[in-house]
């Protein structure tokens, strides 16, 4: 089965923009100047038509102006802010660096974890093929990460951490840059009001001022649908269950899985609140025949990405986490209900594709289970009447 993106979906979502003299929308990827390098990689990708975030995300930033767009995840925001910043690159001749040493970027797009950033950069990568805009991503050894960045780099993809590593190195340079990405703007602009400015003024990297200009400009608010919202495309069950019976419910879930059929071809996150119990019940997992990993910050990164590749190539098809950002899965079980229903539940929700489904256990000690039932009655799903 295949659980992409149904795009298609998205057509009767409202979407609303605040601020004067908004740039239309488009329709379709040919209406705006993207570039023939881009619009071939678009084709290459399969994309027929842009879904609503990008159709009115794409004039606006192709105008100049500063956006901040919300919408459901794997909506297309992504693309929709590497499609813009490729194409202005490519449309403009930039002067030389001073100093081959020091990579002056052009574009920074800012992500809250090294996995994600991974992604985007792949991401990115496929949409800049032969169109001689270079996209690095600040992840791995430091020596290989200055290795590539001595090389002309268009475009760095970062965690706030490698970033502030690079400028006290005296590595990356943000003089020349034109455009600034934040994935989850509001874990970056958290971040950014706590950045050591000072350090990063008298490096001769950025200012004060520089910082303040980038998030007190006029900036145009895009949101497509509800924000904060959950998707209704997705199945949402809750099932209820006491704590003591949690493992043995999940047994029957999975045996259920393993009759039809299913398992071992769909991979299926199981997601904890606490990470203490993940490796736990990833070793109970694999004691009771069913091939589990687990990733938690306590794991070195070497293991982690051991971890997330085995579980991507199916040789163990169930992840015990806290959260990661794996998009397109047929389903995901939230073991333990997450402590903010409005952020982390609905993050979760988000990352399962078309026609998928999550299933939830909670008990008479679940205090979200008011928030729960709200977020699902907002996504018109069927809200359990022990709540």
């Amino acid at each position: 089965m295949n659980f992409g993106i149904n795009f298609d979906a998205y057509e009767d979502i409202t979407v609303e923009t605040i601020e004067e003299n908004v740039p239309p929308p488009v329709n379709t990827f040919l209406e705006i100047d993207l570039g023939k390098a881009v619009n071939q990689n678009i084709r290459r990708c399969k994309y027929v038509k842009p879904p609503p975030v990008q159709r009115h995300a794409m004039p606006i930033a192709r105008a100049g102006r500063d956006l901040m767009a919300c919408a459901q995840t794997v909506s297309g925001k992504t693309a929709a802010f590497c499609f813009s910043i490729i194409s202005g690159i490519m449309r403009v001749q930039f002067p030389r660096p001073p100093r081959p040493r020091v990579a002056f970027l052009l574009a920074l797009i800012l992500s809250p974890t090294r996995e994600l950033s991974c992604q985007i950069h792949d991401e990115a990568k496929k949409f800049a093929y032969q169109t001689g805009v270079r996209v690095v991503v600040a992840y791995g050894p430091i020596n290989q990460q200055l290795r590539e960045l001595e090389r002309r780099v268009h475009i760095l993809v970062a965690t706030p951490g490698q970033l502030v590593d690079l400028l006290e190195r005296a590595r990356v340079s943000l003089q020349m840059i034109r455009y600034l990405a934040l994935d989850e703007a509001d874990i970056r602009l958290i971040w950014v009001s706590n950045l050591n400015k000072e350090n990063c003024a008298t490096n001769g990297h950025a200012s004060t001022r520089d910082w303040h200009w980038i998030f007190f400009q006029t900036i145009i608010f895009l949101a497509v649908g509800r924000v904060g919202s959950s998707t209704d495309l997705i199945i949402q069950q809750v099932e209820y269950v006491q704590e003591t019976d949690k493992r043995s419910h999940l047994m029957d879930l999975l045996h259920a899985q393993k009759a039809n059929g299913a398992h071992g071809k769909q991979l299926l996150p199981l997601f904890l609140s606490r990470r203490k119990r993940a490796d736990s019940l990833e070793h109970w997992l694999c004691m009771n025949g069913f091939p589990a990993t687990a990733i938690h910050g306590d794991r070195t990164q070497q293991e982690r990405e051991y971890a997330l590749r085995s579980f991507k190539s199916g040789n163990t098809p169930i992840l015990v986490a806290r959260g990661l950002d794996i998009p397109h899965v047929a389903h995901h079980v939230n073991f333990d209900i997450p402590n903010d229903i409005d952020d982390d539940y609905v993050h979760r929700i988000g990352r399962t594709g078309q026609a998928g489904k999550s299933t939830t256990f909670f008990n008479e000690n679940t205090s979200e289970a008011r928030a729960l039932a709200d977020s699902m009655q907002e996504a018109n799903q069927k809200v359990p009447t022990t709540f």
